[in-house]
């Protein structure tokens, strides 16, 4: 079965709700960005439409309604970073620092000192988003060692759908559980507590897939809920919409509920993993030979090496339990 609690999953997102709320406004407001964004594009393109003959008007709406989606994304992109520092790697320690029996303030202050907590381990937030991107660099890596591990089993390739949303529970919150585990190694320079914990993770891949499948069906469940009460609205404006727009109402609906995920199931998948994660290493230090196998495998898991400087720092906040020796 799995190694958490639904229970206690809820029960943090729930004590962590100043960053629940966050999530919600901050995911508003780019579905917001991206309607306002596409209604404006397809004004502007219907009005200049008018200028040529034939289907120009809704062909000149079609394409500013893309050129809106393409700015706002673009906008995204950009602000990758910052959403990163002030959002995931905040309400990552402090889902953290309560499974591991921390009292936090409430409200407003407990997003002062979530953040408070990430800034004093990264100092900046290109130095937490540039271990961000080598982390993800090691999980595709471990994709890639697991698609060859797996491709040529037979009657797996009609698995991949399944595989692959497994492997994005399993591997996709990765950066989030390293995280948790680089904040909460405080004497530790960052780079070197982002290999050991990869490597620990790497070396209990077995157990967190198991956990994965589980926290997939979950997170699939729920979504397609979401999914279902939005569906009804965004039909209805798709009838409302002209022609070729009406589409995009369809389009919102899936807008609408990748931000709902993001905000409300999300952190519950990264509670359940927590849990999973740390009975898995609890006791445990990095394999060498694991090491040595990322090392050959990926580039950016030795580019974390070549970040990591001065010796091993004292014990983390949280005592000796998951903390590699």
């Amino acid at each position: 079965m799995w190694d958490f609690s639904f229970a206690t999953s809820f029960r943090l997102v729930l004590r962590t709700w100043p960053f629940v709320l966050l999530r919600l406004v901050v995911y508003a407001a780019i579905c917001t960005g991206f309607a306002v964004s596409v209604g404006l594009g397809a004004g502007i393109g219907w009005s200049v439409g008018h200028l040529f003959a034939g289907d120009g008007p809704s062909t000149g709406a079609m394409i500013g309604a893309l050129g809106g989606f393409g700015l706002v994304w673009a906008i995204l992109w950009w602000a990758r970073q910052y959403l990163v520092y002030m959002i995931k790697a905040g309400h990552v320690a402090a889902l953290d620092a309560l499974l591991h029996g921390r009292e936090l303030p409430t409200g407003s202050d407990q997003i002062a000192y979530a953040t408070a907590a990430v800034k004093a381990r990264f100092l900046a937030v290109n130095v937490l988003f540039g271990i961000d991107l080598l982390i993800r660099g090691v999980v595709r890596a471990l994709v890639g060692m697991l698609n060859l591990l797996t491709g040529w089993i037979p009657g797996m390739r009609a698995l991949n759908a399944f595989v692959d949303a497994v492997l994005k529970i399993a591997l996709g919150l990765v950066d989030e559980i390293i995280l948790a585990y680089i904040i909460r190694r405080e004497g530790t320079e960052p780079a070197e507590a982002a290999r050991d914990g990869l490597v620990l993770y790497a070396q209990n891949a077995g157990a967190m897939a198991r956990n994965a499948v589980w926290i997939a069906l979950m997170e699939y469940a729920l979504a397609a809920v979401i999914l279902l009460i939005l569906l009804g609205p965004a039909l209805g404006l798709a009838i409302l919409l002209p022609g070729g727009l009406s589409g995009f109402g369809v389009v919102f609906a899936f807008i609408a509920a990748w931000a709902l995920k993001a905000a409300l199931i999300e952190p519950l998948s990264i509670a359940s993993l927590l849990q999973a994660y740390d009975i898995a290493i609890d006791g445990q230090t990095p394999d060498p030979a694991w090491t040595a196998r990322l090392d050959g495998a990926s580039s950016a898991f030795r580019d974390l090496a070549a970040r990591t400087a001065g010796p091993r720092g004292a014990e983390g906040p949280y005592g000796a339990r998951g903390q590699a020796g």
